[in-house]
């Protein structure tokens, strides 16, 4: 009897560890998560991000975590946001919005620069095996944006 539970166990931690690494691997293709900003010239994280979903098929993203340089408040405000971004925390903004699937590409939809206040066009692909994620925000056109890498967490 002790054998037949401790054999049932084994399949059921087997089976467990399988179904959630299935559940696992099927996320990695999509962008939905939590991701770190780094900084493109410092090399250092900036950011926390979750992009999740919304009722509508299209993708957000929103600053849960900010790592501020020594000296700077963690409750940082976006002064140069307009609207009803302007002077409010940058911590719970939604800072991504209306990113529509497309292939293995998310697009369609805008991102802002809290720094600066500024709205850009962007694109989000998954990289790398889900470890990263290529966002690229732009003004016009593609080819005159800049790309950032984000690393999932």
């Amino acid at each position: 009897m002790a054998f037949i539970s401790k054999f049932l166990k084994v399949i059921f931690i087997l089976f467990s560890v399988g179904y959630l690494t299935n559940i696992y691997a099927v996320n990695l293709n999509s962008p939905i998560g939590t991701w770190k900003t780094i900084d493109d010239v410092t090399g250092q994280p900036k950011s926390i991000i979750r992009i999740y979903a919304n009722s509508d098929q299209t993708l957000s993203g929103q600053v849960i975590k900010l790592f501020p340089k020594p000296g700077e408040d963690q409750n940082k405000v976006c002064e140069p946001c307009k609207g009803s971004r302007h002077n409010q925390k940058i911590v719970g903004m939604v800072v991504l919005e209306g990113m529509k699937a497309s292939g293995d590409k998310w697009q369609d939809g805008q991102i802002l620069d809290p720094k600066n206040g500024k709205t850009y066009r962007c694109t989000l692909r998954v990289i790398e095996n889900g470890t990263r994620l290529e966002v690229h925000g732009y003004l016009g056109i593609p080819a005159f944006g800049r790309t950032q890498i984000w690393q999932r967490v």
